[in-house]
C-alpha cells in the first residue's frame, strides 16, 4: 500500500511539472519568443519562477532542501 502511495505522489510532481511547462510554452508563444532568455519580462516573470520551482520539486519530489532560487 505504501508503494502505491509513493507512485501516486511521484505522478503528482510530474503532472505539476507538465502543467507549468505548458503554461510557460504558451506564454513564449504569446510573446513570440522561443526562449525566456529573449523575453523582456525574464527577471520579473512569475510563470518562469513557478516552472523552475516545479522542475526542482519534481527532482526532489517535494522533499525541499537547500537550493536557493
Amino acid at each position: 500500500m505504501d508503494e502505491d502511495k509513493k507512485e501516486i505522489q511521484l505522478d503528482e510532481w510530474e503532472l505539476e511539472l507538465q502543467l507549468k511547462k505548458r503554461e510557460l510554452e504558451s506564454c513564449q508563444q504569446q510573446q513570440r519568443v522561443d526562449s525566456c532568455l529573449k523575453c523582456s519580462q525574464l527577471l520579473n516573470c512569475k510563470l518562469r519562477d513557478n516552472y523552475v520551482h516545479a522542475v526542482y520539486s519534481s527532482m526532489n519530489k517535494g522533499a525541499g532542501g537547500g537550493f536557493e532560487f
